[in-house]
């Protein structure tokens, strides 16, 4: 029995890295293209559909980068996809989720001393949490708050904290 808790105890360990070091290569390529975004530059001459280039150098090279807002006629073969950085944050965060807070959910996610309830209640309440706030944040992103970058953001802060008010009292 000792065994198997010193293994749950460093799954736990890896799993919450995991999503530390996940998150943070999310969080780097987000800024690289936010960065790269701000830097593209029009030029007569350009290929059509381009919107806008920018070079940079990196390690001794230099890089031409031309942007798209729509498919051009013509894809490459070798195309990269930044698409796992946030796949990965999703699914380890899921992981972490299951065995930190899911299986440790008598410590970490019910709290007897505000509403008593059973472990297989609390896990269902938080994935119909996570599954209800999807829903929320995707209608107020579709609505025509979410033309208004900042009217939409308030919104959403004042919608998180009314659920985590709520949740910690329930």
């Amino acid at each position: 029995m000792m065994d198997f808790a010193i293994f749950w105890d460093w799954l736990s360990f890896a799993v919450r890295w995991l999503h530390v070091v996940t998150g943070i290569a999310w969080i780097g390529s987000s800024f690289y293209f936010v960065a790269l975004d701000l830097g593209l530059r029009q030029r007569p001459g350009m290929p059509v559909g381009a919107f806008g280039e920018e070079w940079q150098v990196h390690g001794g090279g230099f890089y031409h980068i031309q942007k798209y807002l729509v498919a051009p006629a013509e894809m490459p073969e070798h195309l990269t996809w930044f698409k796992w950085e946030s796949y990965a944050t999703w699914l380890s965060g899921f992981a972490m989720l299951c065995v930190v807070y899911y299986a440790g959910a008598d410590l970490f996610l019910i709290d007897p001393n505000v509403l008593p309830m059973s472990v297989p209640v609390g896990i269902l309440l938080s994935l119909a949490t996570i599954g209800v706030g999807w829903v929320v944040y995707d209608l107020l992103c579709r609505s025509p708050l979410g033309k208004s970058d900042t009217g939409l953001m308030l919104v959403l802060y004042c919608v998180l904290v009314f659920i985590a008010w709520g949740l910690t009292h329930l």
